[in-house]
């Protein structure tokens, strides 16, 4: 798989500048903890399932070979076999639609800079001061449905598509995790990178 060429929003895609986009985000603060060297190391298993070299994930994460070969072998004895991961921007489960909002929220706070109502709600989710709960992520809903009520002529129409469809998706009843493929920390980061690359055009 080249990842030069992949286009993310479809199932099964993703290219290997979306994978260092999250594996770089991930590596500038590992040193926060063991939370989030449990997700890089979960991202891994994510990239063997999709059936990417060693040589490649230990580029993307900074690590070496053999400490990337020792997790390998690890997954590929586990029984059962990681599976490749769905990777359509358009997943219900509530991981996902927590990642795509968070992603969102982002967008809108670079966009409206310091003045975005959600921008201090993420950093706080940035460095890891915060974590995603009903009671935050009701939070982000409610500060990005202001900033799109009155800043919508400073933000492009796709956000609000965005803002409808994950809203949507986040008061129905859940899916079961289990029915997804990968960690709910995982499945949010992957679909927070993959809506900002939507919204950003780079996808």
């Amino acid at each position: 798989m080249t990842g030069t060429t992949d286009t993310a929003g479809h199932s099964g895609a993703l290219s290997e500048e979306q994978a260092g986009r999250i594996l770089a985000e991930m590596n500038e603060v590992i040193r926060a903890g063991e939370e989030m060297r449990a997700l890089r190391s979960e991202m891994i298993r994510v990239l063997v399932g999709l059936g990417w070299t060693q040589e490649r994930i230990a580029r993307l994460t900074d690590m070496s070979q053999p400490a990337v070969s020792k997790q390998v072998v690890k997954y590929r004895t586990e029984d059962p076999a990681p599976s490749p991961m769905e990777l359509s921007l358009h997943q219900h489960d509530a991981p996902w639609l927590e990642g795509r909002l968070w992603g969102l929220a982002e967008e809108i706070s670079e966009t409206l800079g310091a003045t975005a109502r959600c921008a201090r709600l993420v950093d706080a989710f940035a460095r890891g001061r915060r974590h995603f709960t009903p009671r935050t992520v009701d939070e982000l809903r409610r500060l990005v449905e202001e900033d799109l009520r009155l800043r919508r002529d400073e933000l492009p129409g796709a956000h609000r598509e965005a803002y409808d469809e994950i809203s949507r998706g986040l008061d129905v009843p859940a899916q079961p995790l289990a029915a997804a493929t990968g960690t709910a920390s995982v499945r949010r980061a992957l679909a927070h990178r993959i809506q900002r690359d939507r919204l950003g055009g780079t996808a």
